[in-house]
């Protein structure tokens, strides 16, 4: 069988030949199955990183290197005892995740995992 005619859908003797509806289908599985994968607990504490440095930054603008690492770690110990961030690897999937951590302020980040 020649080379084109392979491309475009034939297979050889001995290869599998799967139809193109089904390979669309199945590609449509593994995505949604993505799309339903969880944070890791590793992913989970980059969101907390993330959301307490742009809660400090938009509440002390001005503030110096120290104040902002203190805030910063007082917000990381209140979100860790927050509910939501309790639950994060079980709850938060990975879209959630990706948009939280692009997020530019803390309200866009909040919207993320409502």
């Amino acid at each position: 069988m020649p080379a084109l005619a392979r491309a475009k859908g034939g297979a050889r003797a001995g290869q599998c030949s799967i139809p193109r509806a089904r390979l669309a289908a199945a590609i449509t599985l593994c995505a949604l199955a993505a799309c339903k994968a969880k944070a890791s607990r590793a992913e989970c504490e980059a969101l907390i990183e993330r959301y307490a440095t742009l809660v400090v930054k938009e509440a002390l603008p001005d503030a110096g290197a120290d104040r902002i690492k203190a805030e910063q770690e007082r917000e990381k110990g209140e979100a860790r005892g927050d509910d939501a961030f309790k639950n994060c690897s079980s709850e938060v999937s990975l879209a959630e995740l990706e948009c939280a951590m692009r997020a530019p302020t803390a309200e866009a980040f909040e919207k993320c995992l409502e």
